[in-house]
């Protein structure tokens, strides 16, 4: 699976949550060397305001539909995580399967009230595995037990079945037909495996019930593992196919990929490298964006962002432009039905990372330059845009390096 988490020990994981932002001091550095040399910035086109959260000092937003759920994590004082639900105005703590840290990680869209996410339950893990959901969670809780994907729906969390034989699975979207998408275990021993992974996994759809049932989906041929990322309405699904490796994406994302009427297409054959080939969002048009792999950087520390489109293909999308150090890594996380797409810009060191926006072009706006000035904290990442253009990430206060889920709401044009 592909972590969208920007560390370098163990590695970047299949669900860049970008942990690298932890990184307060720098960022605040680099924010204030930021607003000594910024030019005169255009008229604020976003009010942006902080979630509330459980206690602790980090939060993300990672999803946000067109009823304005925004859905993602928050950090308990004993630093445990548990999924998070903010609507309304209002906080809801999603709980648990049973364990200490639970996550909505990537962007659900559907406005049917249903939620998924992963979940660690009270069960220990039985060979030892880290699992996919490991790099999500917080230390010292995030290893040691069975994690499942979960679907939240009616006020209440339930666990969604792995493949026979397997232990642990893992859910990322669902649409509004009541069709939910991840990976799970199978109960093979794969030799192809790495670090603490053991078995192999699939790309997963449950079809809720009751009861929920599991279906894999095809792999690219010679490929043995791989994960669905998203779906929409249409039932096309996104994902990634390789070998099993860490179960955090890199080659296991060795082929992005579209399902669509049971059959798997590589959607960027030509990628620069075989590894970190992640799609993370499709719109209901079948417009898909993600992340691929730099071909210097097996670790994934540089990422490029792309969208596909049926008609044209692969486009790059690239880093802001005349930063100081300059940006190379790209990641795109979130795009709506006006072919808006939200993600993040960095650095090689991921020292100073950027929400930002591209709008229907090859470079993108830092979202920081778009805010009303009364906001003062530091958009870091941007995870999700729904059809109103409102956007959810993660952004940094510059003084206490405190990590918060926020909301930023297009402000009205006269």
């Amino acid at each position: 699976m592909t972590t969208l988490l920007k560390t370098k020990i163990p590695s970047r994981s299949l669900f860049t949550i970008l942990i690298a932002f932890c990184c307060g001091a720098a960022l605040a550095q680099a924010h204030a060397q930021a607003q000594g040399t910024a030019k005169a910035k255009p008229k604020a086109q976003y009010n942006v305001s902080n979630l509330a959260s459980l206690g602790g000092t980090s939060s993300g937003g990672n999803s946000i539909n067109d009823q304005t759920w925004v859905a993602g994590y928050s950090r308990l004082p004993d630093r445990n995580r548990h999924a998070t639900l903010w609507r309304n105005s209002s906080l809801l703590d999603l709980g648990t399967l049973g364990g200490p840290n639970s996550s909505v990680t990537w962007n659900v869209k559907n406005t049917a009230g249903i939620i998924v996410g992963i979940s660690q339950t009270a069960d220990p893990q039985l060979l030892g595995e880290s699992w996919s959901s490991a790099a999500f969670y917080s230390t010292p809780n995030n290893v040691g037990y069975i994690n499942l994907g979960f679907v939240w729906q009616n006020n209440q969390m339930r666990r969604l079945p792995p493949f026979p034989g397997g232990n642990n699975g893992f859910a990322t979207g669902a649409n509004n037909l009541g069709q939910v998408v991840g990976w799970a275990e199978n109960g093979v021993h794969d030799p192809n495996c790495c670090c603490t992974q053991v078995l192999q996994f699939r790309p997963a759809v449950w079809t809720l019930g009751p009861p929920d049932q599991i279906q894999d989906l095809p792999l690219i041929p010679g490929d043995s593992s791989g994960a669905a990322t998203a779906i929409n309405d249409n039932g096309q699904i996104v994902g990634i196919s390789g070998i099993c490796d860490q179960a955090v994406g890199r080659h296991t994302a060795k082929h992005a990929v579209l399902w669509e009427n049971g059959t798997v297409t590589d959607i960027y054959p030509d990628a620069p490298a075989p590894w970190w080939n992640t799609p993370t969002a499709i719109n209901q048009h079948g417009d898909v964006v993600g992340f691929a792999g730099d071909p210097a950087s097996v670790e994934g520390e540089i990422l490029h962002a792309f969208i596909w489109t049926k008609d044209n293909g692969i486009k790059v999308l690239k880093p802001l432009r005349g930063r100081v150090p300059e940006h190379v890594d790209s990641e795109a996380y979130g795009i709506n039905e006006a072919g808006q797409v939200v993600g993040v810009s960095c650095d090689a060191e991921q020292n100073d990372c950027r929400a930002v926006i591209w709008d229907h072009g090859v470079y993108p706006t830092d979202l920081n330059d778009l805010k009303a000035p009364s906001y003062s904290a530091l958009l870091a990442s941007a995870k999700d845009i729904n059809n109103k253009g409102e956007i959810t990430g993660r952004a940094v206060d510059p003084i206490t390096g405190v990590l918060t889920a926020y909301l930023a709401v297009p402000v009205s044009q006269p």
